[in-house]
């Protein structure tokens, strides 16, 4: 998902009671609270403004503007469909590249903190960062985290003067803890050219974030290594997705990123339609037909947009499944109760489509929708064996949380279900076939064992998991 982190636009009438929609006015208009996700969003005169809310603040965030029925669109060119239902007093919205809708429920009027001077000063900049995780955050239970706990212990240290270089280290403390990947601590410098003076992120204990420069550097490993005898090695989708023909008829994809593909800050449509160009050369009829086994690389994975994965999921299959089950925490109070799950399908697309043996290769440095991806292949009709080192174990979009002294915070308040109904968060989604992934002995002696074994077991008869 696209993080819509756009300044906010002050509207006018903003505490005028919602109106009923007329021929000239759009029925979505009014003001709107949505369920989880601490939201407020007004709608007037082709403008929607978001408002992040807590128990002890309101924050103007993101704008977007009317660019078709039902349809707004940021600054950045992240596009917000609403749709309103029932007696006009429902109504929802999704983003594009998102999957689930965010349910809204029409309000009179914004919220009394939301129409008045906005907070100030460190204390209020540290009681609006710890209330959005104590709304919002999932996990505290799960990570052993008495966040009650972390609060008295580090609030009695702000105070007027402290500086912003002093709080953000304070933030920075009080979230180390939680090793969590989704979970990170802004500082921009509003004067300058939004580049992040400081930033504070963190993966699991033992493990590597990816970037640009592990990438290029894995990529490199992997084409002189495992691709040296493969055929028509392309790159697509501005070189986050690779693919080659192995020997003895088997097919490597390589997909780095769910995003990227169409340049910076393109709209997901674009986006989409480079994938589309991809898959099209990658699983043609004639591949299809032919190919004996996949193996699937997602050892080096970033992220992106979880539509982007199941669409590729649609791809390997003829038949409609569960690919997993979308929730958000929806109580401040209580981080036992969540939205109602909404089931999220792999439906088969239209045209060729792989409906072989796949080898799916992961490790920890397969982040977000890489692992969103791979959650929506663990019921894939066919064989598919899961090979290398457990996920980084973070599903769940990011909450962007602006704060008064003009820092952001990001954190995580959704889950993605399996079947069963469990999560994989924290510990990642574990293999069946434990192998080790780009480890210093591996790269010593030029093995990568986890892509062997893949070659080995699609080769084989079948695995017993």
């Amino acid at each position: 998902m696209r993080i819509v982190t756009a300044t906010a636009v002050a509207l006018a009438l903003v505490c005028a009671v919602a109106p009923t929609a007329t021929a000239h006015q759009p029925a979505a208009d009014g003001i709107w609270r949505t369920d989880g996700y601490g939201t407020v969003l007004s709608i007037r005169n082709g403008t929607l403004q978001e408002y992040q809310t807590t128990a002890v603040g309101c924050i103007a965030g993101a704008t977007a503007h009317r660019t078709g029925p039902g349809t707004y669109t940021t600054p950045d060119g992240t596009v917000l469909t609403v749709r309103t239902r029932g007696a006009g007093d429902r109504a929802s919205v999704r983003l594009d590249g998102d999957v689930g809708d965010r349910n809204l429920r029409r309000m009179t009027r914004l919220p009394e903190a939301c129409t008045g001077p906005a907070p100030g000063g460190p204390l209020a900049s540290f009681d609006i960062f710890w209330q959005s995780f104590e709304e919002n955050y999932p996990f505290f239970s799960v990570k052993g985290i008495d966040w009650h706990a972390v609060r008295d212990r580090y609030r009695p240290t702000v105070h007027e003067g402290t500086t912003p270089d002093e709080l953000f280290a304070v933030f920075s403390k009080m979230v180390e803890p939680l090793h969590d990947a989704h979970v990170a601590v802004w500082d921009v410098d509003a004067d300058a050219d939004g580049i992040p003076d400081s930033r504070f992120a963190q993966a699991r204990p033992g493990t590597v974030l990816p970037d640009g420069t592990l990438d290029a550097r894995i990529k490199k490993f992997v084409v002189e290594r495992d691709l040296k005898g493969a055929r028509n090695l392309q790159d697509f989708a501005a070189g986050r997705i690779t693919y080659a023909d192995l020997p003895g008829g088997q097919g490597y994809l390589r997909i780095s990123g769910f995003g990227g593909y169409a340049g910076d800050d393109a709209p997901y449509a674009a986006e989409l339609a480079e994938l589309d160009r991809a898959l099209d050369t990658v699983l043609g009829q004639e591949r299809t037909q032919h190919l004996k086994g996949l193996v699937i690389d997602l050892r080096i994975n970033g992220g992106g947009s979880d539509a982007m994965g199941l669409h590729i999921a649609g791809r390997l299959t003829d038949t409609p499944y569960l690919a997993y089950a979308k929730r958000a925490r929806n109580d401040p109070a209580d981080p036992t109760r969540h939205t109602r799950p909404q089931p999220q399908y792999v439906t088969p697309a239209q045209g060729p489509r792989y409906t072989g043996p796949v080898a799916v290769l992961t490790g920890a440095s397969t982040v977000s929708a890489g692992e969103t991806f791979t959650q929506a292949l663990m019921d894939r009709p066919g064989r598919t064996v899961r090979i290398g080192q457990p996920t980084q174990g973070v599903f769940s979009d990011v909450l962007v949380r602006k704060l008064p002294n003009g820092m952001s915070v990001w954190l995580p308040n959704e889950e993605l279900l399996a079947r069963s109904g469990r999560t994989f968060d924290g510990a990642g989604i574990p293999p069946h076939l434990t192998e080790p992934v780009f480890t210093a002995e591996e790269f010593d002696q030029n093995k990568d064992s986890a892509f062997d074994r893949a070659v080995q077991v699609l080769r084989g008869p079948g695995v017993s998991l």
